[in-house]
């Protein structure tokens, strides 16, 4: 595929055009950010325990001195041979990221149904030095859609289809702690954790695209 080729005065008028759609999109995007904000939040009731190298941690413990946390669904289940390779890609992009989040009082936690020992091995083949949670032996997963049967392709919560691979879905899920305790205050699946992956915004500046 080859884009039309015209003269620097022909490109800069269609890149005014296309600069003030995008200018228009991130004015959206902004106010979105405001209406996630002002989302309503879940009490959780629940205590869950999950696993670190260190040992067994709360869900409030992954917080550590940070009073927001979001949570990484990394698709990786108990009878897999390897983790995914899309959440793998996601992962190299966070890795070594984190310290501009806690500026901000919030932790960001990778959690897999995998046990704890096939997560180090695959946390120290790669040289990740993110934190990395087990919930191998935790409802965590299945409570938050992420993780179904084996044998179940896709689920329908509220208005959105959630697609599983081998009873795995990756996703991200956000909490914040008060005074009066954990509440859930965001999700995302599919195609809306894309933009958390910055590569992504450079395959959309290319003139092909993904493709």
């Amino acid at each position: 595929m080859t884009g039309t080729i015209v003269n620097r005065d022909v490109w800069l008028k269609e890149r005014m055009a296309l600069l003030r759609r995008e200018k228009a999109v991130t004015r959206e995007l902004d106010l979105l950010a405001l209406e996630r904000q002002k989302h309503p939040w879940v009490s959780i009731k629940k205590t869950y325990e999950l696993e670190l190298p260190e040992g067994k941690v709360t869900l409030e413990e992954l917080f550590g001195s940070n009073h927001q946390l979001i949570i990484y669904h990394f698709m990786y289940g108990p009878q897999w041979k390897s983790p995914c390779d899309g959440c793998s890609a996601w992962a190299e992009a966070f890795n070594g990221t984190l310290g501009q989040l806690e500026r901000h009082d919030a932790a960001l936690v990778a959690v897999s149904r995998a046990p704890i020992d096939m997560i180090n091995e695959v946390k120290k083949s790669r040289a990740w030095t993110f934190p990395w949670a087990s919930s191998y032996n935790s409802a965590f997963n299945s409570d938050f859609h992420m993780s179904v049967p084996p044998d179940c392709e896709s689920v329908m919560v509220g208005d959105e289809i959630i697609a599983y691979d081998r009873g795995e879905s990756g996703g991200i899920n956000v909490f914040v702690k008060t005074d009066d305790g954990i509440c859930h205050t965001y999700s995302a699946h599919n195609r809306g954790i894309q933009q958390m992956n910055g590569t992504y915004g450079y395959i959309d500046l290319l003139p092909y695209g993904g493709n």
